[in-house]
């Protein structure tokens, strides 16, 4: 997946995250928030390749389940303009072609972006995120095709498991 495609949708789903360091730290404990066996059955295939960094306030763990390559991240927010850079975001997308559904439930939110034909290259995401005490837990699911994409509900137990192992 793209760089870009990654970038803005980040910036929809979870807002600008201040990041105080730019090298990666020891491990990382976003890999401890869900077991490979919990994203085999939530996403369907065979999770391999986990590994996890940290850079500042914000841990990262990514690897790979089945063809879809998934992001658990977990930072620091540090911003407060109720969204507006997520909806930024999500708006440039949706001008460039992009079908975009986000769906907020409390502090819950969760998108897919699928893009259009020209970009299909960039792939196809799947993203529920929580803010729990200055938190924002994310997990991020990619996938090749929108026929493999997983599902807000899978992606959205997902997430809720994680935080709850905060």
């Amino acid at each position: 997946m793209g760089y870009l495609y990654r970038a803005i949708i980040g910036a929809a789903t979870l807002g600008a995250l201040s990041l105080t360091s730019t090298h990666a730290q020891g491990s990382s404990a976003a890999c401890k928030l869900l077991q490979p066996s919990e994203i085999e059955s939530a996403i369907g295939g065979k999770a391999t390749g986990f590994s996890g960094s940290a850079l500042g306030e914000t841990s990262i763990c990514a690897g790979q389940v089945g063809t879809s390559k998934v992001m658990i991240r977990v930072a620091q927010r540090k911003r407060n303009d109720g969204g507006a850079l997520e909806k930024a975001g999500v708006e440039k997308l949706r001008k460039a072609g992009w079908r975009i559904e986000v769906k907020i439930e409390g502090d819950l939110t969760c998108s897919t972006a699928i893009p259009p034909a020209s970009s299909a290259r960039l792939g196809f995401n799947t993203t529920c995120s929580v803010l729990r005490a200055g938190k924002v837990v994310a997990v991020e699911v990619g996938a090749p095709s929108e026929k493999e994409m997983a599902s807000i509900e899978a992606t959205r137990k997902l997430v809720q498991k994680a935080v709850a192992r905060l």
